[in-house]
């Protein structure tokens, strides 16, 4: 992530500004986190969680993630928030390109206003109107590298967020066996879009899937070993791409997520075809 976005005061519209996961137990998750990542707690006061609840969770000093409860008609899972200037007028233009405004616009004490929201593929993700102070961890090890959008619908994800960001779209797939493209703010790509193919179930629901950084000198098969033995599991063994080597591994309560070792490249053009994540 852009060291030049981050120390702007206003973030550019579209960009990935905050992940957060949603959990049973709190104290397990925040142990699994810690021992995995790194990262250290501290508990605030949120009107938006069921329980009035949220840790932040920090790497080095710096906010890497958010962990509440979930609700109880709620699962687990993380969630991936844009930044946008305004989150009354993300509200109507979420509305017009045929999402669904699902809570909000809710203001945070010391952290802007948030608007939860299912895209047109229907995908949840969250728009988050955040303070000058922003901070968010990206780009080093243990905290955000990206995400992807997994879809059953590419035209429909694609219109959806070109029209609400202005996103340039680059297929980087072949487009018909794999789909997959790329979304870039000022020619930097900040996210990726795939349409779910056969390796998925076809009742499989769109989601994000949020990629964190590993140290290569650490490795994602090491990482996906520490998982397991932390009490969480290896959705899919570590695999090679042509933008590192990954793992999808899942939380104790069974989030799902990736980490991803950037110095591990497959040269091959393509995404690797991989099982389902969501598929129990």
């Amino acid at each position: 992530m852009s060291t030049d976005w981050q120390l702007a005061r206003t973030l550019p519209a579209g960009l990935p500004c905050w992940v957060e996961v949603a959990c049973r137990d709190e104290a397990r998750t925040q142990d699994f986190y810690t021992r995995l990542f790194g990262w250290e707690y501290e508990t605030r006061r949120d009107p938006a969680s069921p329980t009035g609840r949220y840790s932040i969770g920090s790497s080095e000093g710096v906010p890497a993630s958010g962990l509440y409860q979930a609700g109880a008609r709620s699962a687990p899972g993380w969630t991936l928030h844009l930044a946008v200037p305004h989150t009354d007028s993300a509200a109507e233009w979420v509305e017009h390109l045929g999402g669904q405004v699902t809570l909000g616009p809710i203001a945070i004490p010391e952290r802007g206003s948030i608007l939860h929201a299912i895209d047109a593929c229907g995908a949840p993700v969250v728009f988050w109107e955040a303070p000058p102070d922003w901070q968010f961890a990206g780009g080093v090890p243990n905290t955000f590298s990206g995400a992807d959008l997994n879809t059953h619908d590419g035209v429909a994800a694609d219109h959806f967020y070109t029209k609400l960001f202005n996103y340039s779209n680059r297929q980087v797939g072949d487009g018909e066996s794999v789909d997959y493209s790329e979304y870039s703010i000022e020619h930097t790509a900040v996210l990726y879009r795939y349409t779910m193919g056969p390796e998925y179930r076809r009742d499989t629901p769109p989601h994000w899937l949020v990629y964190f950084e590993i140290d290569p000198a650490r490795g994602a098969d090491a990482a996906a070993g520490e998982a397991l033995m932390l009490g969480g599991s290896v959705v899919i063994e570590p695999y090679d791409t042509p933008f590192g080597r990954t793992a999808i591994l899942a939380d104790p309560d069974g989030a799902v997520f990736a980490v991803i070792d950037h110095s591990r490249v497959l040269e091959d053009v393509g995404r690797a075809e991989v099982d389902d994540p969501y598929d129990d």
